[in-house]
């Protein structure tokens, strides 16, 4: 009988530990990092030194590889990531020096330049100042960079019916919406930082690129004029690494078509399209088991996929395009953060 041997591998990870204070937080991400970058140096040296800011200062800075690295992990676990982009190569702007709103504001368009990519959209992250014990670091209020407002009207409501308060709220702020309202009015973006309070940024018209819909087979749907953004970017949500926290961490992968058809065209509490589009394909609506919402839907997505096929605009089709969001643990992440309204 042969004996059973391990064969030779790189020691693994130290389980996660107990302790999810900033120093356990802190440790568990080092050795990680190092053991899947064995080349950074010797773990022990980096976390002396790591627990000597923590000691001194209450929180440690990244180096560039383990920021790189934390965010590109939190980014594939998003469930925002395509599988077909490798990873390890998403890119990582590294901003931390960056704390200023109208600074903020200007990568914010440059991120939506970048990712944008002429329409071949690129998954990337944009990391700004972080939260520290004696400053916090910069928010974006807004939970995408682009969104669209909503007017409340005697008889309705023009635009996407989730941002009426968010619109009221910038508006009493001293955002003036186009004289000409219309149903696509891009928000402007809203920055708040400890020392300047908010401030609000109109996104150049140039940056965002915009995709008009259109049918295969149903040419009064262009009619309707609908029309969507190419990049979805993420950035109301902090980015957490080994204990310390980004709060400014805008970041994308790419859409779907659900995302657009059926969460906002079709959606009662977004657009709320679902009965035009329904009467103009003369489908009945009398009951939900008729299944017109479905049909609906299966519509406004062949017109998503269509248009930004059309235009060269990346697009998937399917959740099984996408990499599974990781859960669990103190592993680096996006996350949630509370915040009073505007």
């Amino acid at each position: 009988m042969t004996a059973l041997r391990d064969e030779p591998h790189s020691p693994a990870p130290r389980p996660r530990l107990r302790d999810q204070s900033v120093h356990g937080e802190a440790e568990e991400f080092i050795r990680a990092f190092h053991h899947a970058r064995p080349k950074a140096g010797h773990v022990e040296t980096r976390l002396a030194k790591v627990r000597d800011e923590l000691t001194a200062l209450g929180t440690y800075r990244h180096t560039p590889a383990e920021l790189a690295y934390g965010a590109r992990l939190a980014l594939r676990d998003s469930g925002w990531c395509p599988a077909d982009v490798p990873w390890r190569g998403l890119l990582v702007r590294d901003l931390r020096q960056i704390r200023n709103s109208v600074d903020v504001a200007a990568q914010c368009v440059q991120h939506l330049r970048m990712s944008t990519n002429g329409g071949a959209v690129r998954p990337m992250v944009s990391v700004f100042a972080p939260d520290t014990p004696w400053r916090p670091g910069p928010r974006i209020r807004n939970d995408q960079l682009v969104r669209y407002a909503g007017y409340t009207e005697p008889a309705r409501v023009l635009g996407d019916r989730r941002y009426v308060d968010f619109t009221t709220a910038v508006c009493r702020l001293g955002w003036r919406p186009p004289a000409g309202r219309t149903a696509f009015d891009k928000l402007p973006l809203v920055v708040q930082t400890p020392h300047e309070g908010i401030s609000l940024f109109p996104l150049p018209k140039a940056v965002v690129r915009e995709v008009a819909l259109e049918h295969p087979e149903l040419p009064w749907l262009a009619t309707l004029g609908l029309r969507w953004h190419a990049v979805p970017v993420i950035s109301n949500r902090g980015l957490r690494i080994g204990g310390v926290t980004y709060p400014a961490a805008p970041y994308n992968g790419v859409y779907i078509c659900q995302a657009i058809g059926e969460d906002v065209f079709a959606e009662d509490s977004a657009y709320g399209l679902a009965r035009v589009v329904a009467d103009r394909l003369g489908l009945d609506t009398t009951s939900d088991r008729t299944l017109w919402r479905d049909r609906v839907v299966v519509e406004l997505n062949r017109a998503v996929l269509h248009s930004y096929d059309a235009a060269d605009v990346t697009m998937k089709h399917s959740v099984t395009g996408f990499l599974p969001a990781g859960t669990g643990g103190s592993r680096p992440s996006f996350t949630s953060w509370d915040e009073p309204p505007l």
